[in-house]
């Protein structure tokens, strides 16, 4: 038997998946890592840990499973995406901690005169509104207040780049300074027209190009590695794709038209929208999907901060559930003449409204509301926020969407996923396995392997809810929602 490992390194932590030749999951190890907070909220994550990591679930895997390590042909890797980190080229050592997506320690350095004037350039050429969200003004933040980097940059003795890059170059010893398609789209420095580093966009951030990985096909062999010593012959690292990207391509969304929405405390909506790019006119971003064998394909995509975290707050903040899967019930429970609306504007609104002073507000409470229509209108605000990406992807495309592959843990709940195809008018499919970001880099490195073929995209089993709701109460119901987004707008 043979087997292929996928490590998918997140932002909370590091996971190992073991999958046999069938393609079935056989077992996961997972290594949490320190979150790094400062008394200014900065937020960061330490390369050396997260490293030591990887080698340790990956170790950990085998021996759980109790397989020998020759067995293993190949891994492949998913990674948090924009999370950025600076390391020596002679030693791959990371110089400084890693700055993580969340952080928004270089919105000064986005801010910047010369910068802010190439705002509509910078969304021109890479698909991505001018943010420190992104890896170009992390990297920046990273090259200015790292002591000595100045000095090394002249000598072109730094490498930097996403998570999946220094990882790639440690496991290999430097052999490979290499990142794929979908994680270069994600640094604002790419141009996903010309599919090359934009030497104009990376001059602003002070970025020499010459500095940056190579970008190879997300399918391409990213060298060897013997995982210090655990592998008697170094095995190839034979796909890389950022953790969004890994799901979609797990989720099989590899034709135009096809799209995923990932459930988690956010949640990240993609749609496949084929070999040709195009720039949204509805609050999205561009991204490239993947490249696979020499060809690349393009997403629109939408971010939401509060889709999971409406639940928690509910139960760590209000303390109306113990638990995420009270919800349910308590949703049965509600009048279902209530119209009550929760819009989750804690921290303003993301895509594609794109609002950083709306306010969180619950809309249309009267006399009879009560726990369960608040719990209600928390899961239901999840679901109208996806419809708004979703209508935004399809006026965008032009494209139809008939169904909405879907993954993470809120997927679990049925009244969520229901009024989810109800109120999008699409079949919604809910797959029988979870980590759809580890599946899609172990598929894409296992077929590149020749281990598996197209069939087994097959294997995966899937639930479906379809549209039960009338076309009348649809509308009616979303046109409410509209009209609280704009009160809460105002």
């Amino acid at each position: 038997m043979r087997y292929v490992i996928s490590i998918d390194q997140s932002t909370q932590g590091t996971k190992a998946l073991l999958f046999d030749g069938n393609g079935t999951l056989m077992c996961r190890v997972d290594a949490p890592h320190k979150q790094i907070v400062n008394d200014k909220g900065w937020v960061s994550h330490d390369p050396e840990e997260i490293y030591e990591n990887v080698i340790k679930v990956t170790r950990g895997v085998l021996s759980k499973a109790n397989v020998s390590p020759e067995q293993v042909v190949g891994v492949g890797i998913s990674n948090q995406r924009e999370t950025s980190v600076i390391w020596d080229k002679n030693t791959g050592l990371s110089l400084n901690n890693a700055i993580v997506w969340q952080c928004a320690r270089a919105t000064e350095i986005c801010e910047r005169p010369a910068i802010k004037a190439a705002a509509d350039i910078v969304f021109e050429k890479t698909g991505l509104k001018l943010s420190p969200y992104f890896p170009a003004a992390k990297l920046a933040w990273l090259i200015e207040n790292t002591k000595g980097v100045r000095e090394k940059q002249k000598k072109h003795e730094i490498c930097h780049g996403t998570v999946d890059s220094y990882l790639v170059y440690r496991l290999t010893k430097g052999e490979c300074y290499g990142t794929d398609y979908s994680n270069a789209s994600r640094t604002e420095l790419f141009d996903i027209f010309r599919l090359k580093w934009d030497e104009e966009i990376c001059s602003l951030f002070g970025i020499v190009p010459e500095d940056m990985p190579r970008v190879l096909d997300s399918n391409a062999c990213f060298g060897y590695s013997d995982f210090e010593g655990l592998f008697s012959e170094p095995i190839p690292i034979h796909g890389v794709l950022g953790d969004s990207h890994g799901a979609l391509y797990g989720q099989d969304c590899r034709k135009a038209g096809m799209a995923k929405a990932t459930y988690g405390t956010g949640s990240s909506i993609m749609m496949n929208i084929g070999n040709k790019p195009l720039l949204s006119k509805n609050g999205l971003v561009t991204s490239l999907a993947w490249g696979i064998d020499g060809k690349v394909d393009y997403v629109l995509e939408g971010n939401l901060n509060y889709t999971g975290a409406v639940i928690t707050w509910l139960k760590d903040d209000l303390e109306l559930i113990e638990s995420a899967g009270d919800t349910e019930s308590l949703a049965l429970k509600a009048n279902k003449e209530d119209n009550l609306y929760l819009v989750p504007a804690f921290t303003g609104l993301g895509a594609p409204y794109w609002n950083s002073n709306a306010k969180a507000s619950i809309v249309g409470m009267d006399r009879t509301t009560r726990k369960p229509e608040i719990v209600r209108a928390a899961l239901e605000c999840i679901a109208y926020q996806i419809t708004d990406i979703i209508n935004s992807m399809k006026e965008d495309a032009g494209l139809v969407l008939s169904e909405l592959r879907v993954d993470g843990g809120p997927t679990k709940n049925g009244y969520l996923m229901q009024f989810q195809s109800d109120i999008a008018g699409c079949n919604v499919r809910v797959p029988n396995q979870e980590e759809l970001s580890g599946i899609g880099a172990a598929y894409i490195a296992g077929v590149a392997l020749g281990i598996w073929n197209e069939d087994i995209f097959g294997k995966m089993k899937r639930n479906v809810f379809k549209p039960m709701m009338d076309s009348a109460k649809r509308a009616a119901k979303y046109k409410g929602w509209k009209e609280a987004v704009n009160c809460t707008l105002r």
